[in-house]
């Protein structure tokens, strides 16, 4: 039996809905605990209607879902450095389903250095525990939570991250170079082993040389190189390979963005499996045609790795692309319009995921400190696969304050 876990596509999927109606931030009020450290806690309930929640072909299940999103930012800043400490908790109520309650915590340090003009560090450190309902982690959907199985849970994971970034030239210098450092640890909590199969070990490297072609553009050269090392399952070790070159730009001509394209090779520490190519790019642009609206284009194509346990896929094609449209109607009136589109072509098993999503949510400030939000959007799943193909509608309603 297939065990799915939705990294690319539903977790994002929730993740947009729960942001479709938060276009402004609230300005939440700061307690100082002393010179230059700052406290700043806030806190977001979200009600939704969600029509599939485990997002499945078959036995489909709808709730109401409530969450609760407090988030705790400490904050410290001098002359040339600035340090950032940050706690969030999503806890889920499944009224349909209250077997289904849980908590996700997410915690994230952050720290910035100057030494001088020419030499910057950035580090960063974060851990992630998370349980996923849209998830189809051994019986947990409606049409066999009747057996009573020992597996009849969600998907459970955790991440811990850790990397570092040094910059070399100063920030109007005709050249400067990037190295960077990040390391990842993947686990599953869930019983009887359950995707132990899919946890691993990666490591990415990093360099990036620039060079300003224009007073706000610089021309970029990036090689990268990333190692996957799996636990319980080394036919799939692997190292990840891609070179890319492109440009990076600010505020030139209403617009913002960095354009990168190049090809990326992966090799399977495996003889028997198939090393795989593909051309990569990755694209990130905003134009500001007015002050009160922005347009975004966000898009990208690699290998990544694959996240269906038992499956035997030994990677992922991956391309998607969002295109959003944010405005300011009046001070207190924002929207948020998007549409993404996914696509994920399997090596080594035979299916290809299309996913589409449209979202569109309005956000009203009552008070600078608080913002009420409503929000709809429809996911979709065309799988050649049996069972894996799905329709998805959330409508929401969400309360962002200021503590």
């Amino acid at each position: 039996m297939s065990q799915r876990h939705h990294f690319h596509g539903l977790a994002v999927a929730i993740s947009a809905a729960t942001s479709v109606c938060t276009a402004w931030a609230v300005e939440s009020p700061s307690i100082e605990l002393a010179d230059g450290v700052r406290f700043t806690p806030s806190l977001q309930i979200h009600e939704r209607y969600d029509d599939n929640f485990r997002a499945v072909e078959d036995h489909v299940e709808s709730s109401w879902i409530t969450t609760v999103s407090p988030t705790f930012t400490l904050k410290a800043e001098g002359h040339k450095s600035h340090f950032e400490l940050k706690y969030r908790s999503d806890s889920e109520i499944v009224h349909s389903s209250h077997d289904d309650d849980n908590t996700d915590h997410y915690l994230t340090a952050e720290a910035a250095l100057q030494f001088d003009v020419r030499h910057r560090l950035k580090l960063n450190a974060g851990y992630q525990r998370i349980e996923q309902i849209d998830s189809e982690n051994s019986d947990n959907y409606a049409g066999d939570r009747s057996s009573n199985t020992s597996n009849d849970e969600n998907d459970k994971y955790s991440i811990i991250s850790a990397g570092a970034l040094y910059s070399f030239g100063a920030r109007g210098a005709r050249g400067q170079i990037d190295l960077g450092a990040k390391h990842e640890r993947l686990r599953y909590q869930n019983r009887n082993h359950v995707n132990d199969d899919l946890e691993r070990e990666s490591t990415t490297l990093n360099s990036v040389f620039y060079v300003r072609v224009a007073p706000k553009t610089r021309a970029l050269m990036e090689a990268r190189y990333t190692d996957h090392n799996y636990l319980s399952y080394d036919a799939r070790n692997s190292e990840n390979l891609a070179l890319l070159g492109g440009l990076t730009w600010e505020a030139t001509a209403k617009t913002t963005g960095t354009v990168k394209i190049g090809g990326e090779k992966k090799r399977f520490e495996e003889s028997g499996i198939d090393d795989m190519s593909t051309s990569m790019w990755e694209v990130g642009i905003d134009w500001k045609p007015r002050s009160r609206s922005t347009f975004s284009l966000a898009t990208r194509q690699a290998i990544d790795e694959n996240y269906e346990s038992g499956i035997g896929a030994s990677a992922v094609k991956s391309t998607s692309t969002t295109l959003d449209w944010k405005h300011d109607w009046s001070a207190r009136l924002s929207s948020k319009t998007a549409y993404t589109r996914s696509e994920r072509e399997y090596q080594d098993y035979d299916r290809d995921d299309d996913f589409d999503a449209f979202e569109l949510g309005l956000t009203y400030k009552l008070r600078r400190w608080l913002n009420v939000g409503i929000g709809y959007k429809y996911a979709s799943n065309d799988s050649s696969r049996v069972g894996e193909s799905y329709d998805r509608n959330i409508y929401l309603f969400s309360i962002t304050a200021g503590l």
